[in-house]
């Protein structure tokens, strides 16, 4: 599966190998992202859907650099629930950019509204949910999303649109009524 990443959620964590003394202990480092939401002046999960997606850093993501992975495609494993929680393994950046089966998507109600998640139609039949975190009026949301599938909040239907110049990343755009 080929997910291009165009966002990544508030809150990372990472694990590194356990041998202090071996100097390439960061080699078979792993990465993972989620959801978070301001909670009196900290970001917090708050997850009311758990799940995260994680990056190796073997497989060619920068954790110190994360922004340059922003329209990058990766290769992936199937979405995955272990333990209750909704998982992703991006395995490895490809070289050159493809046309990907899905694109990661990070979505907070303070850029597109308000996000019915008990509705049946909040988003497209093919999209999925990975981490959703919310507190009060605060929402982050990350999903899976493929070309031109849409989501409905309170201020309308955005549709996932691809770029010209760039046909494997794209992103939401609000549709006119």
């Amino acid at each position: 599966m080929l997910v291009t990443v165009t966002d990544f959620g508030s809150v990372w964590r990472w694990r590194f190998g356990n041998d202090q003394p071996d100097p390439r202990r960061f080699v078979p480092a792993a990465y993972f992202n989620t959801t978070g939401v301001p909670v009196n002046g900290k970001i917090r999960t708050r997850p009311r859907i758990v799940g995260h997606v994680r990056f190796n850093g073997v497989g060619g993501f920068d954790p110190n650099h994360p922004l340059g992975m922003i329209n990058s495609v990766f290769e992936c494993a199937e979405p995955c629930v272990w333990q209750g929680q909704n998982k992703v393994l991006f395995r490895r950046k490809l070289a050159a950019p493809q046309q990907p089966d899905y694109l990661l998507v990070v979505v907070r109600a303070n850029e597109v509204g308000h996000l019915d998640v008990e509705s049946p139609a909040w988003r497209s039949e093919g999209t999925l949910l990975i981490s959703f975190s919310v507190c009060r009026e605060e929402q982050e949301a990350m999903m899976l999303m493929p070309l031109d599938s849409w989501l409905r909040t309170d201020l309308g239907k955005f549709v996932l649109r691809p770029f010209v110049s760039w046909p494997w990343s794209a992103r939401l755009q609000l549709e006119s009524a």
